[in-house]
């Protein structure tokens, strides 16, 4: 699992989708499906952290990277997820520079301020030495900051120039919201292209959530190369709706 940050950072396309549903047998088949990685969603599903523990086991089990949705930004809602196991995190409403350096001190160790330990599962139960868990995890830990605010598209440089920020991933419903327009519109592809020149500027990668897996290529040609299609429940509710329509044609 530790290659998705370098993946990542070389520009590969990379694709995973949400997990809302606290079932390890969810991310199994998905690793068994091939995906590059999962994002399980505490902020949009009833995802605590005894929850994300049995999800982050049968991430190892499956060989699939993931990259919590944290609750907030502040280390309490980070660093646990990371001693978990996770590969990374994606952080909600970043939306300035001072954000975006309060999330990497909560992820990484080299910054002085994240809490260590290396007895959780991600230090193998303390039979790694402390400096080599401290080295393996900055090394490969996955650093996502959600654009989801106007207020972050006039800041976007600053956010993107932030060390160890490896993704700029916009929040398209949110960011729709926050600026006034249809989701989707025109307005928010503008505001999309914004955050994909920014990224290309400061030479980390786009993020981007979409729908359906049509979006994908459109996006991956105008610099997209992290996606987030859909999630668990979107996908089992369109297998569940085409097995019903093709049964009543």
């Amino acid at each position: 699992m530790s290659g998705l940050k370098a993946r990542i950072n070389a520009g590969e396309t990379v694709i995973g989708t949400f997990v809302k549903t606290p079932a390890s047998h969810v991310i199994e088949i998905l690793g068994l499906a091939g995906l590059d990685f999962a994002v399980p969603d505490q902020e949009h599903a009833p995802l605590d952290l005894g929850a994300m523990d049995q999800l982050a086991l049968a991430s190892r089990a499956a060989g699939l990277p993931l990259v919590a949705r944290c609750w907030g930004q502040s280390p309490a809602r980070i660093s646990p997820l990371l001693d978990l196991g996770c590969a990374g995190v994606m952080v909600p409403h970043v939306a300035d520079r001072d954000t975006a350096e309060a999330v990497v001190a909560a992820v990484k160790f080299g910054r002085g301020s994240r809490g260590l330990s290396p007895s959780p599962r991600a230090g193998n139960y303390g039979t790694l030495a402390a400096p080599a868990y401290t080295a393996k995890s900055d090394a490969e830990t996955v650093v996502m900051v959600q654009i989801e605010d106007r207020a972050a598209l006039d800041r976007l440089d600053d956010i993107a120039s932030v060390p160890d920020v490896d993704v700029l991933f916009v929040g398209p419903a949110d960011l729709s919201q926050s600026l006034g327009c249809g989701f989707p519109s025109a307005e928010l592809d503008a505001a999309i292209i914004r955050v994909i020149a920014a990224a290309r500027r400061a030479d980390v990668a786009a993020g981007l959530f979409v729908g359906d897996e049509s979006q994908i290529a459109p996006w991956r040609e105008r610099g997209v190369s992290v996606f987030v299609c859909g999630s668990d429940q979107g996908l089992l509710m369109k297998g569940a709706r085409r097995i019903i329509e093709a049964g009543r044609a």
